[in-house]
């Protein structure tokens, strides 16, 4: 289970927003049960392995306004991803392998203003032409491809250290990107630069508690830096997880 916090700007429709959700506050604002999964197939030197996650973040807060009261803003947030490697080094004290593959990432984002039920300023709203509330829903996701590299090295009996990395994106996805702002009293599109890449570092300690069983403890850190089409993914999954296994 990976208890990642979430930080950074996120944005749909050229709407860009702050989010910012420490590993230790994650279950005030998890709405659902988060999913997460991994699994791998080792053949001599050659390993097929992927994980995945699933997870949805919510919050609330008054604005303290004349016409709108309060926002409510989700964010749904899932990985999958696969890969294949190949063992430089395979011995029972250490080894290291290369690894190719792909990373598919899905983002939603769910905006809502509402008003704060005054009749009272129903004409002032026609005469704005501002409606009881606002929404702004957009969803997308996309396919980076994906190199790294990851090793093991055993330091007393049943407990090893293992580190990974790897660097996806490659700006295969970039194209078109815009961003909205407000100036004056209207709101402005204006182009923006487009991005497409990912960074990935993690780290820790195996215990092999069995023959066959296994746990992991560790840190695990996930950069995104994707803009394309009006959709912002500049945020990062940031925090501890554990994992356990089983060898067949």
């Amino acid at each position: 289970m990976w208890f990642s916090g979430l930080s950074g700007d996120t944005g749909v429709k050229g709407v860009v927003s702050t989010v910012d959700v420490p590993f230790h506050g994650l279950f005030k604002h998890l709405t659902h049960v988060p999913i997460a999964l991994s699994g791998g197939v080792r053949y001599q030197r050659w390993e097929f392995f992927g994980d995945g996650q699933y997870l949805v973040l919510g919050e609330s807060v008054d604005l303290r306004d004349l016409l709108f009261t309060t926002a409510n803003f989700h964010l749904k947030s899932g990985l999958l991803e696969g890969f294949v490697g190949y063992r430089l080094i395979s011995c029972d004290k250490a080894n290291l392998l290369l690894f190719a593959g792909a990373r598919y990432t899905y983002m939603e984002g769910d905006l809502s203003i509402f008003d704060n039920g005054d009749a009272r300023l129903d004409r002032l709203r026609q005469l704005l032409g501002v409606g009881r509330k606002l929404n702004i829903v957009d969803s997308t996701g996309w396919v980076d491809p994906v190199l790294g590299a990851k090793g093991k090295v055993k330091v007393w009996k049943p407990i090893s250290l293992y580190v990974e990395g790897d660097v996806g994106g490659f700006d295969a996805n970039s194209g078109s990107a815009f961003s909205i702002h407000r100036q004056g009293r209207n709101l402005v599109r204006e182009p923006a630069e487009s991005s497409d890449w990912s960074y990935q570092v993690q780290g820790g300690v195996e215990i092999q508690m069995t023959r066959q069983i296994w746990t992991q403890i560790g840190w695990r850190y996930l950069k995104y830096d994707y803009n394309q089409a009006g959709f912002t993914n500049d945020t990062a999954l940031n925090g501890p997880f554990v994992q356990t296994g089983i060898k067949f």
